[in-house]
């Protein structure tokens, strides 16, 4: 079975989203509520991936710019 392609960020908060208002609305099945619940995880669990690869590559271009040594024509801000 293929893997599925992982979401985008802002898909990902957007399903998010759409999930914990489906939770708070209430009205499921304890199955329905389950499913959503791992689902909601799963989908925080992106989020936070794409969040903390952000985060690495604002902390090499921070260091980069902290390093005059280690400048280069592609680090230009423009």
């Amino acid at each position: 079975m293929a893997e599925e392609k992982a979401p985008s960020y802002e898909q990902a908060r957007e399903e998010l989203t759409e999930v914990v208002r489906r939770l708070e609305t209430g009205g499921l099945t304890l199955e329905q509520s389950i499913e959503l619940w791992e689902r909601g995880e799963k989908l925080a669990a992106v989020c936070e991936e794409w969040l903390q690869g952000a985060r690495v590559k604002l902390a090499a271009a921070m260091a980069r710019r902290s390093d005059p040594s280690s400048t280069r024509a592609d680090d230009a801000p423009f």
